[in-house]
């Protein structure tokens, strides 16, 4: 595994033995806990051409917590805005000495295009609505961690499908150890086509919560509003919102995750965002180890 370009095309043991790498750097995340050198002289650049508040700074974190060098980039006020091509921008980058290069872009592909130029390690941090695989493998990460298992349990993911590299990268991994998707929102959210990946499509909330082990929210943008794909952000917290009621509905040891950042009354009600079954922080945490198993997973191959 040269790259982590996406989680369709990785194999069940390459996600299981990311996800016990990610085990052992659980305590080095923590505050407090000396900062180690597996990854020292190593340097990894953060390419954002998108905006980004916990991937960018977990990743930056992640590398400097296992001793590697960071440099951070953004569009604004760089060649790039000078008419400098993404291509060149990323090799000139590469010749500073660079190891590993995270990169968020809004084009789908943008990170192989870089794996296909360029002879450094490429870690895809979003790439448009394709796919988001270190916030895929925290998900399931912290599902393991708190469940146990992820085989054999019923995972919902709820909310804008069509928009979310997040849901893509959840759906690969989930399917691959053995977890059972239904995919839940609004049918011009939740395309038909999904279907024949093995994956459940529900349009009413209500009727599959009971079964479901597990509820992922995925963030509604308010962006897409404007093009009518709903009525209102009212009818789809009605519908589709976490709230008390329907939490007294679930399991009692529903786990709700949430992949940030969320809209407290619309995906999830505040009291259940901060109440017993959330682990939206713990993802959180888990997002720093998960993000220094995939560095040295990569450098140590």
């Amino acid at each position: 595994m040269r790259h982590l370009l996406g989680l369709e095309d990785l194999h069940r043991d390459e996600i299981v033995a990311i996800l016990d790498l990610a085990e052992q750097f659980v305590e080095v995340g923590r505050p407090g806990n000396d900062k180690r050198s597996d990854l020292k002289g190593k340097v990894v650049a953060n390419l954002f051409f998108e905006p980004s508040t916990r991937t960018r700074m977990s990743f930056s974190l992640a590398a400097r917590r296992l001793g590697a060098d960071t440099i951070d980039f953004s569009p604004g006020g760089s060649s790039v805005s000078k008419g400098e091509s993404f291509i060149d921008t990323a090799k000139n980058i590469e010749a500073m000495g660079v190891d590993v290069m995270v990169i968020r872009h809004a084009s789908p592909g943008a990170p192989h295009l870089l794996a296909r130029h360029l002879n450094v390690h490429i870690i895809n941090a979003g790439d448009g609505p394709h796919e988001h695989p270190t916030q895929g493998l925290l998900d399931v990460f912290t599902i393991r961690q708190k469940m146990g298992r992820l085989e054999g349990l019923t995972v919902a993911l709820v909310g804008d499908i069509v928009h979310s590299r997040v849901a893509r990268s959840n759906m690969h991994a989930l399917l691959k150890l053995g977890a059972n998707v239904i995919l839940c929102g609004p049918p011009t959210l939740v395309p038909t086509e999904f279907a024949h990946l093995g994956v459940e499509l529900a349009y009413n909330f209500d009727a599959i919560l009971p079964r479901c082990d597990v509820v992922n929210l995925l963030r509604i943008q308010f962006e897409r509003q404007r093009t009518g794909l709903f009525p209102s952000i009212h009818e789809y917290a009605l519908l589709f919102g976490m709230d008390g009621d329907r939490l007294r509905r679930a399991k009692p040891d529903v786990l709700l995750l949430a992949p940030g950042p969320i809209n407290r009354g619309v995906e999830i009600t505040p009291e259940v965002a901060d109440g017993p079954n959330s682990a939206i922080l713990q993802q959180v945490s888990n997002g720093l180890a998960v993000r220094m198993a995939v560095l040295q997973h990569l450098l140590a191959a």
